[in-house]
């Protein structure tokens, strides 16, 4: 003869609960023993704080948000976060672009959800002229500022001892004269790299397009950028490297060569888009 135990009773009511919700279930001993009660006690998703402060470091798919009273906010970003820009000379298109923009020092305010400690990101805004004057500091080029506002240097000064990383790796591809398309070996480096990235806790890429000193700085401008763009969509695309892992990618022209411009073997290593992997010296404990 076999039989079941009150406490296997119990064990098999505990099993045959919803493995989601804070639905409660109860199991009655059948020969009218005390009732016992089992509760989902999972963490439920609601409505968390509204954040607004600078973005004060990137890690993986977190971000860290300082608020003007010095108070730190660690925040995750994931697909279903909505990244917005207002007004300025952006226009962001894509979510893609959106999320790549998310620089160090960037004023932002962000709507969130609580998940147990956690906050996850619903919905980040900022200003587009904000990320414009973000991103001149990010890439260096101070003699920009002459033009710009106090604010503008405040928020220069905050970017001070914020924007530093380490960087783990560097990838160059390279591309024919004049063009930005990606060769064969190019796509299987880009995609080593991004999985070698992967395996790295916090890494972020940062993207950075150059040309050699064939043709005017206007051109070279413009297509230091698109080959850029080239490298980022075939990471984002191919690769599935998440674009809010990403820093906004960068466009320096024929600026940081390689190599001689006077022979063709050095045009051709400057032909390249650098693909860094970096992590944050300022993550405080993301």
């Amino acid at each position: 003869m076999s039989f079941v135990s009150k406490s296997s009773l119990i064990v098999l009511a505990m099993l045959a609960l919803p493995a989601s919700g804070s639905l409660a279930a109860q199991s009655q001993d059948p020969e009218g023993g005390l009732e016992t009660t089992v509760s989902d006690t999972s963490p439920q998703m609601v409505e968390g704080p509204e954040i607004e402060g600078i973005i004060s470091a990137r890690s993986g798919d977190k971000m860290q948000v300082t608020a003007s009273d010095g108070s730190k906010s660690v925040i995750t970003i994931n697909d279903d976060t909505e990244i917005r820009g207002r007004g300025g000379f952006l226009g962001l298109a894509s979510k893609e672009r959106a999320a790549s923009s998310l620089l160090n020092g960037l004023p932002v305010n962000v709507k969130t959800l609580q998940w147990g400690n956690d906050l996850v990101a619903k919905e980040i805004k900022f200003r587009n002229n904000d990320f414009k004057t973000a991103a001149m500091i990010h890439n260096g080029t101070d003699q920009r500022f002459a033009e710009q506002t106090a604010a503008t240097e405040a928020l220069r000064g905050r970017m001070a001892d914020i924007d530093k990383y380490n960087i783990k790796g560097t990838t160059n591809v390279n591309f024919d004269t004049g063009k930005a398309v990606l060769s064969p070996q190019a796509k299987q480096e880009l995609c080593a790299t991004a999985a070698a990235a992967e395996e790295m806790d916090n890494a972020l890429l940062l993207v950075v397009g150059y040309t050699d000193s064939v043709g005017s700085q206007e051109y070279n401008q413009m297509l230091s950028e698109k080959r850029a763009g080239s490298v980022v969509n075939y990471l984002q695309q191919a690769c599935n490297w998440k674009p809010y892992r990403m820093l906004t990618p960068t466009g320096m022209s024929e600026s940081n060569p390689v190599a001689t411009n006077d022979t063709v073997e050095g045009k051709a290593q400057n032909r390249r888009v650098e693909v860094n992997v970096l992590v944050s010296k300022g993550l405080d404990g993301l």
